[in-house]
């Protein structure tokens, strides 16, 4: 029962419809996707060394009003259906209509674009849920500028909460240094929730493995199949991260300082160790194919061969009771009163003898 629910469980939501853009200009601001929450929320954060001011805005007119009064500043929105508000963001930020209508179609694969004055990243987030094997993605857009940082995220996740806090709490260097160390600190915090899914995936795998090993069934090959999709979901993902993050290694200091280069190679290593760790499972996941199929074989042989040795001991049992019960006036022990128990007793010797060297042969495992 637990698995048919699993496989209900684990449908995929459906993919967004590009069909509702088509024949528009393009730049038309179309939200394509699912709606994960029931209105767009905006909160500002400006800081500096000396101190942080956080707004949360519940309508467009309050953010319309809003006037910073510090030179760093990080804007998130949550919710990606509300055209009107992405317009907003990019009149006061002078966006290009293509970046707003890429951050309101939630099936773009992992990016970077250069607009000369900022940059624009499109990265995802990924969620694994352990009851039904599957691994949920949303989309996450990063603007980049000289003094500021703006993202974009379908629903509240929580992933940002940890960079929240230090800025609050004042941690680390944060408010010291410029905005291009507070976007290292949000790249940094979608990598590390790669890492958590994908130890979760191999932790399921390693288990199932050993499962397979011990008994194979046709639920595990079901389990089987769906980590394999799963993990061809994050390497569509982790792959161009890598390349995001290198071309912001290339970038020669234009919004990254030499300082924050230096924390930006140290997620292109953990990049390359979420490559390296995600091709291991996938290995493992094609070698317990391989485990399947062999152990059903293995399994049909051996009771192919248990029907034959059954049937090979009690053949010649057949051939006797075939031999004496022709119908002929005159055969040997026909006429003998122990003629009957002559025959069974040749039989139970046969089987017993075919018996001792079939098992001296252990044919019988």
């Amino acid at each position: 029962m637990a698995s048919r629910s699993a496989q209900k469980n684990s449908r995929r939501a459906p993919r967004p419809k590009r069909s509702g853009k088509t024949g528009l200009p393009a730049g038309t601001l179309v939200h394509l996707g699912e709606r994960k929450i029931e209105h767009a929320t905006i909160t500002l954060v400006e800081y500096d060394a000396e101190g942080l001011t956080e707004t949360r805005f519940d309508s467009l007119a309050a953010c319309q009003a809003c006037t910073p009064a510090r030179p760093k500043l990080w804007l998130n929105v949550h919710g990606l259906h509300e055209p009107e508000v992405m317009q907003e963001i990019g009149r006061r930020f002078q966006l290009h209509p293509l970046v707003l209508e890429d951050i309101l179609n939630t099936d773009q694969r992992p990016k970077i674009e250069d607009y000369g004055s900022y940059l624009f990243i499109v990265t995802r987030f990924f969620n694994y849920d352990a009851a039904t094997l599957s691994v949920t993605t949303e989309q996450v857009s990063l603007v980049i500028g000289p003094n500021f940082v703006l993202s974009f995220q379908e629903r509240p996740t929580g992933s940002f909460d940890p960079v929240r806090d230090w800025l609050r709490t004042d941690r680390g260097r944060i408010r010291q240094l410029g905005t291009d160390y507070l976007a290292y600190a949000l790249l940094d915090s979608i990598v590390d929730r790669y890492f958590i899914v994908l130890e979760q995936i191999g932790e399921r795998t390693e288990q199932l493995e050993d499962e397979l090993i011990a008994s194979p069934t046709a639920a595990q090959l079901h389990v089987l199949h769906q980590l394999k999709r799963e993990t061809a979901t994050l390497r569509r993902t982790i792959w161009p991260m890598r390349e995001v993050i290198n071309s912001l290694l290339r970038n020669e200091g234009r919004f990254f300082t030499a300082e924050t280069q230096l924390y930006l190679r140290d997620i292109y290593d953990h990049t390359v160790h979420l490559i390296e760790s995600l091709e291991a499972i996938r290995d493992l996941i094609a070698g317990m194919l391989d485990i399947y199929l062999s152990s059903i074989s293995n399994r049909v042989n051996q009771e192919v061969r248990a029907l034959t040795v059954f049937a090979l001991i009690f053949m010649p049992a057949t051939l006797i009771t075939g031999i004496f019960g022709m119908n002929f006036r005159s055969m040997p022990l026909l006429e003998n009163p122990s003629g009957f128990l002559f025959a069974i007793g040749m039989m139970v010797c046969v089987v017993a003898v075919l018996g001792i060297i079939f098992w001296r042969r252990r044919w019988f495992g």
